[in-house]
């Protein structure tokens, strides 16, 4: 695994590509977009909040990179019809999409298993894992419309041994590693991947909301990820399927 976190991408490597990046306004996500699109893709940018999704549009139109597309899109209150509108427009506009990065996902409250709140439990399990089957449910055309495909899931360490105190998020990692296995199971034998990165300790603010007291300048940044989330949207990965890795060395 220590190979993908050093994997040295060509410049060309994502050129023809399309790719969708949930969350991409910021973080980790818009680390991603502005990867993707300085390695050649044309990347579709997914986030609630439109100034900070435009912000990255501009980055991604000062570096040189193909013209990106924008797509306000609130996962709290999205239905499947607004996937499947979202989908076709896709379809419409570009006749495939070659990867997917589903980045977006929200913290909720941490706190002892017995006073979870059960609101705040059902929105990051909406949020976490049923917003993000309805959109790879909606987009399945459009990655297998692709000549090879990638679907990459954003997981925690928490979803893979339960901790104290995480509750609702660490259970809603744990379907996420779930569902990754049953997608790339039922399409092994098809052109589309299906794999999970665990970004590890980072300087994000989700990361900031659950350590406030943390020195955040010790940790990785999003842009020290990178070499892994290339490599498995890059076709160098393209035999590699059901796959769960570290961004960052254990």
């Amino acid at each position: 695994m220590q190979q993908y976190q050093n994997y040295q991408a060509t410049a060309d490597a994502l050129t023809g590509k399309v790719i969708l990046v949930t969350g991409a306004g910021d973080g980790i996500g818009r680390e991603a977009a502005l990867t993707y699109a300085k390695h050649g893709a044309t990347v579709i940018l997914l986030g609630r909040t439109t100034a900070k999704l435009e912000a990255v549009y501009d980055e991604i139109e000062q570096l040189g990179g193909p013209q990106a597309a924008i797509i306000p899109l609130d996962m709290k209150g999205a239905t499947e019809s607004h996937y499947r509108d979202m989908a076709a427009t896709i379809m419409d506009q570009f006749g495939k999409l070659d990867g997917l990065l589903l980045n977006a996902s929200v913290l909720g409250v941490l706190s002892p298993f017995g006073h979870i709140n059960l609101d705040s439990f059902q929105e990051v399990m909406h949020i976490n894992v049923t917003a993000q089957m309805m959109i790879t449910k909606a987009l399945l055309p459009a990655l297998n419309a692709a000549p090879t495909s990638s679907v990459i899931f954003t997981s925690s360490g928490v979803g893979r041994k339960g901790r104290a105190h995480w509750g609702a998020y660490a259970i809603s990692k744990f379907a996420t590693e779930g569902m990754a296995q049953v997608l790339a199971d039922e399409y092994e034998s098809s052109a589309m991947r299906v794999n999970v990165i665990n970004p590890g300790a980072t300087r994000t603010k989700m990361r900031s909301k659950a350590y406030p007291a943390e020195d955040s300048s010790r940790l990785k940044t999003p842009a020290d990820l990178m070499p892994l989330y290339l490599f498995l949207m890059s076709d160098d990965s393209k035999d590699i399927t059901g796959g769960s890795f570290d961004a960052q060395a254990s």
